[in-house]
């Protein structure tokens, strides 16, 4: 057993990608790449894009976020049990990065009502997501 902060010897494989399941990729590929841009479906071997497959490639060479298309898709549910994870995007301007992620078709999912440096939405497939003050 290893203490926290301790790395592993070696690793069994490296992260590769984030996969977002959705009922249409591509709507959800423009929604990311406005708010973190990078190119959608850039040319790589290691992809295959099409109807039900679309990747959005970072710039600065972070692991690829990919979106696969599920025809039964059900979104989570913030703050219920089940849900297991969230995207953290760090913003200059809350409210600048608010008005911008809803003109895209975020939606707000709470109302903290105080001064807190995140906010919660869900994406157009409602996946949830935080702005985060820098």
């Amino acid at each position: 057993m290893t203490s926290p902060g301790t790395a592993l010897p070696s690793a069994i494989g490296t992260f590769q990608c984030l996969v977002l399941d959705c009922p249409d990729v591509m709507r959800l590929a423009r929604f990311y790449q406005r708010l973190l841009g990078g190119e959608i479906n850039r040319p790589d071997a290691q992809w295959a894009v099409g109807d039900a497959w679309a990747t959005l490639h970072d710039a600065s060479g972070a692991p690829v976020l990919a979106f696969q298309g599920v025809a039964d898709h059900r979104p989570p549910v913030w703050g219920a049990p089940e849900q297991q994870f969230h995207i953290d995007v760090r913003v200059a301007d809350l409210d600048v990065a608010q008005e911008a992620v809803l003109a895209l078709g975020a939606r707000r999912l709470d109302d903290d009502g105080g001064d807190r440096s995140w906010r919660i939405y869900a994406d157009p497939a409602g996946h949830p997501f935080c702005l985060v003050r820098h």
